[in-house]
């Protein structure tokens, strides 16, 4: 039972993972192909981030509401292929920010229903959550290193149907996914609104989407920035790689780690790890350093996905978890499409250097760690 369930959720990871190793390093290139400046780029990808501020919220709850979740989700990972479909014949900035508005309402949302159900089976069936998720980042370095051999030397315009053939299987792996059973008597109708009343679960929120949303610069200009510096999109694939083995033998033993420093001590372990890998980044391009650093991508990252995932696990109220997962997935995507337009200009004047703008939005999030701990221990 627990092996079938974990093949069934792994799969789920790894389709949408495979997606998003893709679209992270690589959809940077694609908008630049376009004839999209540095601005015009920022501002896209800021769309995926603030979509989840809208749909994540709503998508989730009605989810929670029908007790369909595995169909609620099938039906936006449709939704998503469909969406960057019509990305083949795009031209010009205002069609490509249209069926960007559309895309990324769709493809978000499915992540914050899976992630709420792969935690009520992990707390109901024991399961071991780190172990599942890492699925989904071995899938994103095939996909990284993959795209990145694929791209040397040709039209970036491949990277469209890379994400379309990542996305159809995504949309297949769906349809293994397991229905949760629903018990509607017990849900909170007043979803959103009894979450937002819980001052500890809101300053949870801001912590953690200030965490993330320090990768604003790496998520978005990275690629450009080291390519600039004469490195080869194969390299920056395997550059993109490294982090993400270094998270998968993170998740691998992830069951030590919460047990040992729990949520909110993982949230702090990754605002300092974090103060120091943007620092670097900021200052130098040479290959060592960026290799050294890349290997905290499993703290920056991993550490505050696991601490925020058995968090909300934990202190959703009983039949609002996919909300719950929502709100978060919402705050974390408001931070991130207002850090990803800053670090748009930033990168346009100061190139490398605006990773020293999210040295400061980790430092942020550390001191806010800080206020998080003294809460919980009151």
């Amino acid at each position: 039972m627990r092996s079938t369930l974990t093949v069934r959720y792994a799969s789920f990871y790894g389709g949408f993972f495979l997606t998003a190793g893709i679209l992270l390093p690589f959809w940077p290139l694609w908008l630049e192909n376009r004839g999209l400046g540095a601005v015009q780029v920022g501002l896209i990808l800021a769309l995926g981030p603030w979509g989840r501020v809208v749909a994540n919220p709503i998508v989730a709850q009605i989810a929670d509401r029908s007790g369909q979740a595995k169909t609620v989700l099938a039906i936006f990972a449709g939704l998503s292929v469909l969406a960057f479909a019509w990305f083949i014949p795009a031209q010009g900035f205002w069609w490509i920010l249209a069926i960007s508005l559309f895309a990324t309402f769709c493809f978000p949302a499915m992540l914050p229903i899976g992630e709420s159900q792969v935690m009520g089976a992990v707390l109901h069936h024991k399961l071991d959550y780190g172990r599942i998720r890492l699925w989904g980042s071995i899938t994103f370095i095939v996909a990284t290193l993959g795209a990145g051999r694929l791209l040397t030397g040709r039209d970036p315009d491949l990277v469209l149907y890379l994400v379309l053939t990542a996305l159809v299987a995504t949309f297949l792996a769906t349809l293994l996914f397991p229905q949760q059973p629903d018990d509607a008597s017990k849900k909170e109708r007043s979803g959103i609104a009894v979450l937002l009343t819980q001052p500890q679960f809101v300053l949870f929120v801001i912590t953690a989407s200030l965490l993330q949303a320090s990768h604003a610069v790496l998520n978005g200009f990275s690629t450009l920035h080291w390519r600039a510096a004469g490195i080869s999109e194969t390299v920056i694939g395997g550059l993109w790689a490294e982090g993400v083995i270094a998270e998968i033998a993170l998740f691998s033993v992830s069951g030590f780690f919460v047990v040992r420093l729990g949520s909110i001590g993982l949230l702090g372990l990754a605002g300092i790890s974090g103060i120091v890998r943007w620092i670097v980044l900021a200052q130098t391009t040479d290959l060592t350093a960026l290799a050294a650093v890349q290997v905290l991508h499993a703290i920056t990252f991993g550490a505050v996905h696991l601490g925020a995932m058995h968090y909300v696990a934990r202190n959703a109220p009983l039949g609002l978890s996919a909300t719950a997962q929502g709100i978060y997935a919402s705050a974390t995507g408001l931070a991130m499409g207002l850090a990803m337009v800053a670090a748009g200009g930033l990168f346009e004047t100061f190139g490398g250097k605006a990773f020293f703008a999210m040295a400061a939005i980790s430092a942020t999030g550390t001191a806010l760690v800080a206020v998080l701990w003294l809460q919980n221990r009151r």
